[in-house]
């Protein structure tokens, strides 16, 4: 426990570089701001720290609980604290609501001794409280784990001290930043004579704020900065991904089963379904797979899933696809929709855009799977394809435990076996290694090289060279050395659908699910079938682009 609580404590010391604090950033500068003629004081940052540590730990170990005892509807504390936050605003902005509340704050600090006495300090704690209530950090799997303890409402103590470290190490850097706003107020002469107007801002802002968070705009400027720099706050939790810190992570989280089943995160499109969620699928055996629609791994998994679906859904089997996108176009829910109905999916199936629910689940692969017991457990887990025949197994026996009858369907899943010898490639810049030592977002012109080494890939003429992509202009041509039976790519149209044509050691070729007479049409952005020869071996393939305006984003083989 001291060692989880110690990383907790240097967790949150961090989280002040990430981009979640964004959005309370304003309030947190605010609460630093005197009346003028005033001097600065540490009662009212002191108060706001010390509200935010209590409310923080507080509600992440008890708000489902609470939510659950109560009955009251999840989201109507956030909504009281956008109100208090706004009323904190109109404070700033009107003298007599600023008079009155601190009238109020003085009756309440006659009966507590020493810094408490300020009555400032309490309108610190009740504003850190809100902070506490509305901030969302960016998880890693340390908070992960907690948080997925207190869903179950199995809270422990260490569970209450790693969260209570995590709030420490996040509150420091921020009385910091209330200390050192307020210094800086005091000190430089221009801002001390403006403090009033300098007070009316912060009371907008304040304001401003409290409605943004209100329409979820906070979450959305949040997903703006993490898409527009997606380098910033990478790597901070990084830190807790040590083989130390997960093998005590497995003993905090330990039941005597696996883990308790973190809940899917609302906010994306559902298919096949309305809204479901873990704790209303009690009772139920529940397998979540991480997937996205372009992954030739997860498409190969897809025929297993519909069949389990077909046999076990009437014995208790809720199966729930939770999309991923690898690639942008992928989170269109259109491209998602049409991919449902070609890939003939009929269970439920969600976006998660934003990978809320993969980090809740912690997870690192597609395809991943996560089967969930009747009581919400996490029974077991594949990472990859493979293991079907055990998978089913343990579906059958997880249904057993609600009918006391095990099903009576014989298991013989079919093995594809997979000859391909080259790995997956990447032809953007953002993961692929074709262009380390050339000019990224702009378009480049290339020649082939006298000859190929084994899983190679060369360009020829003019090209945009992008993060996840690499844009076909008019008559390139791309080559790759591959040792493989099929080989797919992920391409998609910038306009009009156009053809490609598809060549196997220079010999025009017409294998492939989608290559008629040796041209393959771009129509709708997915995963494309080249080319299927009769047996895995080593050739060259060569595409050429005579009309340009695709877009190729990486190669899998089977």
């Amino acid at each position: 426990m001291i060692i989880l609580t110690l990383f907790a404590f240097i967790a949150g010391l961090v989280t002040i570089l990430s981009p979640c604090i964004l959005p309370i950033l304003p309030i947190v500068l605010s609460s630093g701001v005197n009346k003028q003629g005033t001097k600065p004081s540490l009662a009212r940052p002191l108060g706001t720290v010390l509200g935010f540590v209590l409310s923080f730990t507080f509600f992440t170990l008890f708000l489902s609980s609470i939510v659950r005892v109560l009955g009251i509807p999840s989201d109507s504390l956030r909504i009281f604290s956008v109100i208090v936050i706004s009323f904190f605003g109109l404070t700033l902005l009107i003298p007599f609501l600023q008079n009155l509340t601190e009238r109020l704050f003085s009756k309440i600090s006659r009966f507590s001794p020493t810094v408490s006495s300020n009555p400032s300090f309490w309108s610190g704690i009740v504003l850190g409280i809100t902070l506490g209530l509305l901030w969302t950090p960016c998880v890693g799997p340390i908070l992960a784990s907690v948080i997925a303890l207190a869903i179950s409402g199995t809270v422990t103590l260490s569970a209450f001290f790693i969260t209570l470290a995590f709030s420490i190490g996040t509150a420091i850097p921020m009385l910091l930043i209330i200390r050192g706003g307020s210094q800086l107020l005091h000190r430089v002469p221009w801002l001390t004579k403006n403090t009033e107007k300098i007070q009316k801002v912060f009371g907008v802002i304040m304001i401003l704020t409290a409605i943004s968070i209100y329409f979820n705009l906070d979450r959305r400027f949040q997903i703006y900065i993490i898409t527009k720099f997606p380098l910033y706050g990478a790597g901070l939790t990084k830190i807790e991904d040590i083989a130390l810190v997960k093998e005590r992570l497995n003993i905090v989280g330990q039941t005597n089963k696996i883990m308790v089943a973190p809940e899917l995160i609302p906010g994306g499109d559902w298919f096949n379904s309305t809204p479901l969620t873990i704790q209303g699928l009690r009772g139920k055996v529940v397998l979540v797979d991480f997937w996205t629609y372009t992954c030739i791994n997860c498409i190969r998994t897809l025929p297993y899933l519909h069949d389990w679906y077909e046999k076990y859904a009437d014995n208790g089997l809720v199966i729930i696809g939770v999309h991923s996108p690898e690639f942008e176009f992928e989170k269109n829910p259109d491209n998602l929709a049409q991919a449902i109905i070609d890939f003939d999916i009929k269970y439920p199936v969600v976006q998660d855009n934003n990978f809320s629910t993969w980090r809740a689940y912690n997870n690192n692969y597609w395809p991943a799977k996560y089967l969930i017991d009747k009581d919400g457990d996490i029974r077991y887990t594949h990472f990859g394809e493979g293991e079907y025949d055990k998978t089913e197994q343990i579906i059958q026996e997880l249904i057993s435990e609600i009918s006391g009858q095990k099903p009576e369907d014989q298991i013989a899943n079919v093995i594809y076996s997979n000859e391909a010898r080259t790995p997956e490639i990447y032809l953007g810049y953002g993961r692929g290694d074709s262009f380390a030592s050339r000019d990224e977002e702009k378009i480049q012109s290339f020649k082939f090289p006298s000859s190929l080494s084994p899983n190679q890939v060369a360009f020829s003429g003019s090209w945009f060279v992008g993060r996840e992509y690499i844009g076909a202009q008019i008559g390139s041509s791309l080559k790759l050395d591959f040792n493989a039976k099929d080989v797919f790519l992920v391409m998609r149209s910038t306009d009009k659908p156009v053809k490609i044509s598809v060549y196997v050691d220079d010999v025009k070729q017409y294998f492939g699910k989608d290559n008629q007479d040796g041209e393959v049409t771009i129509d709708v952005d997915r995963l494309y079938h080249l080319i299927t020869i009769p047996q895995a071996g080593r050739h060259i393939l060569r595409l050429e682009f005579m009309e340009g305006g695709v877009e190729a984003y990486a190669f899998t083989f089977g």
